[in-house]
Formats: structure tokens, sequence, C-alpha cells
């Protein structure tokens, strides 16, 4: 089996943990590109063991450091990978079979297993995702969203085999990660104009821990989907409480303009 002819993009920051396993399973591509936000740890040591490209950006959000470094793949379609992540043997030899021929489509959405703890996840809405990660270069750019930014296009299609998605290794990684994207999604809350943080945190905490332990069977998932979903809750009202101060804090600088 030859090189395929893509560029696999590769963001990362202080995951010399991640970054060997991530690489081992993307060798087939003809460009590996790593986009590196200035790690201070062995990350980049042991990615110059293998053939990659490597470029170093400021981070300021996923999607931003994503679109940055998009057009400096050299092929055509790039395939972007996240440190955590890795390609199953399945998806590679899918891809292969894609760029055998000439794809159809302009980018393919591609699912995923995802693992708490070291355990895959069936439920509790993790077992039907699907991220698109897939497409050509001069098309495909992420949404300006500082979380949860997805590509946007329209001629799409998917694949059948699975990225492995290994996101929660701990508690503390977890409870990490949330103020981090908390802190970002209530950013983008208040600057669309969302104004109703003290309603939203009285009840969609409930609601969201509601939907994922009993709608999206998460119950089934023992006590991973029990923690998705008082985890997922506690999301829900650390969003609104820090709009809610994104506001205060507004307001209090407007009264003291001149």
């Amino acid at each position: 089996m030859g090189k395929i002819p893509i560029t696999v993009l590769i963001p990362c920051f202080n995951e010399e943990l991640n970054i060997r396993d991530c690489l081992d399973r993307v060798l087939w591509a003809d460009e590996i590109l790593l986009v590196d936000s200035f790690s201070t740890d062995r990350t980049l040591d042991i990615a110059r063991e293998y053939p990659v490209s490597i470029l170093q950006h400021e981070y300021i959000n996923s999607a931003a450091q994503k679109n940055w470094a998009i057009p400096q793949a050299k092929h055509d379609w790039v395939l972007i990978v996240d440190s955590d992540e890795r390609v199953s043997p399945e998806l590679r030899e899918e891809i292969h079979a894609l760029f055998d021929g000439v794809p159809s489509k302009d980018g393919y959405w591609i699912r995923r297993k995802n693992y708490l703890l070291g355990r895959q996840v069936r439920h509790s809405g993790w077992g039907n995702d699907r991220v698109l990660r897939l497409f050509r270069k001069d098309l495909g750019r992420y949404q300006r969203k500082r979380v949860h930014a997805q590509v946007d296009l329209q001629n799409v299609g998917e694949l059948n085999a699975y990225l492995l998605h290994y996101s929660i290794n701990s508690v503390s990684q977890w409870l990490e990660k949330i103020n981090r994207y908390t802190t970002w999604k209530s950013q983008d809350k208040f600057e669309s104009g969302f104004r109703a943080p003290l309603l939203q945190g009285l009840i969609r905490p409930e609601l969201r821990f509601i939907r994922d332990y009993f709608v999206k069977l998460g119950f089934l998932d023992g006590f991973s989907g029990f923690l998705i979903a008082v985890m997922s809750g506690m999301a829900e009202f650390l969003m609104s409480v820090k709009v809610l101060s994104l506001g205060i804090k507004s307001r209090g600088l407007t009264r003291r303009d001149p």
C-alpha cells in the first residue's frame, strides 16, 4: 500500500503522552503536518523522530488554529486528526480506496468511537458522534466559533469506518476541559446576544442530565453514563454563570464610561 496523496493535519500542545500513538497511525499519508502551539514538554522531540513537517503558531482557539494551518497543506485534500484520536486500520483502508479513484464529494463525515477513562461509551449522546474531518483544502474552513466549530461544506458524504477518540483519561483532565470549554462557549453565547443565563442555569442542567442519562440511554453505559450526565449538567450551569458574569462585567464597564 503506497502513500495516500493527502495531508494529515495534527494540531497539538503538550501532547507527549499521545503524539507517538497518533503519528504511528497516520504514516500512510504522503504529508503529515504538525501544528504546535509552542509545547513545553517532549511533544516536538518525539515528533521529530517521524517524517513530519512542524509548524508553530500561537493558539487562539481550535477553529482559528486549524483555519490558519489548512492553506499550508501540500495536498488538495486534508484529514484533521487531533492528538487524542487514532485512525483505525479500517478507516485507513477506506480512505485508501477512496483515493484509488476520484472522490465524488468535497468532504466526508467520519464517525467516532469515544472512550472515557479507557472504556468505550456506546450511548449517552456519545455513541452517534461524527465529525467532518476529510475535505478539500480550498473549500473547507471551520466556523468562526471558539468551541464546537464544524467545517462548512455542502457537497459531503460519509465514511463507514471510525476514528478512535480517547478524549478523557482522568477526572481532573475532564474538569479542566469543562472549565476551558464553558469559558469559550459563554463568550460565544454572550457575543451572539444571549441574555437569559439565570433562567437557563436553573433549568438546563436538570434537562441535560435527563436527556443524557435517560433519553440518550446513558444508564446503559453504567457509571460512565452517570458521570457524563452529571458533568454535562454541571457544564450547562457553569456556562450560564459565566454568561451572567460577562453581562454584569459589561454593565459595570458601561456605567464607568464617561
